[in-house]
């Protein structure tokens, strides 16, 4: 009689874990729009109003081509609840902004602004940041002006070309959020 013991490795489903790899490839004949694949899923996304660039820098509009890692998921607690990933998760407070100054010590880094202080404030009165995968795009070492604040979040209503980001749709993201993790590669180009 044989042995019917199934191997616990080949029984579990494998969509339950992280990727290993994500790609973003831009549409055909519209540059500022493109198509994210993780394993079996494909969504559209909208990309920078400059495209895919191999030389990004900052103002620029693109994306920035290469082979990146999600750093961490923000969002915004007081309207979601925390999504399911395998990312760390923090929520985006009242003076939680990003330094996009080339001059600044704090380039391209996540910050706290007072009130009245100005800056890319992480809350938003619009949805596009009520998730935000920050992604390490020019981070070690950071270089001041090639590019600060290049994440994953939510697209406009009318899919318009972020300023470098790549953006999707609540749904979208809430599926992408599931197969994520620290060393997931984001491949964008």
């Amino acid at each position: 009689m044989k042995n019917k013991a199934v191997s616990v490795s080949y029984s579990r489903n494998r969509s339950s874990g992280p990727l290993s790899a994500i790609r973003v490839k831009p549409a055909a004949g519209n540059p500022r729009r493109g198509w994210l694949t993780a394993g079996a899923l494909t969504i559209p996304v909208a990309l920078g109003r400059g495209g895919i660039l191999a030389n990004k820098r900052e103002g620029d509009g693109g994306t920035p081509r290469g082979s990146f890692r999600p750093r961490q998921l923000w969002w915004r607690g007081d309207r979601h609840s925390r999504p399911r990933t395998f990312l760390p998760a923090r929520t985006i407070g009242d003076l939680d902004a990003w330094c996009e100054d080339p001059n600044d010590r704090h380039y391209n880094q996540a910050i706290r602004l007072d009130r009245e202080q100005g800056g890319d404030r992480l809350k938003r009165a619009d949805h596009l940041y009520d998730f935000i995968i920050e992604i390490d795009h020019n981070t070690r070492p950071r270089i001041a002006g090639h590019g600060s604040a290049v994440f994953l979040h939510l697209a406009r209503d009318n899919f318009g070309p972020t300023a470098g980001c790549v953006s999707m749709t609540r749904a979208a993201m809430l599926q992408l959020l599931r197969r994520l993790g620290p060393k997931t590669k984001i491949i964008i180009g």
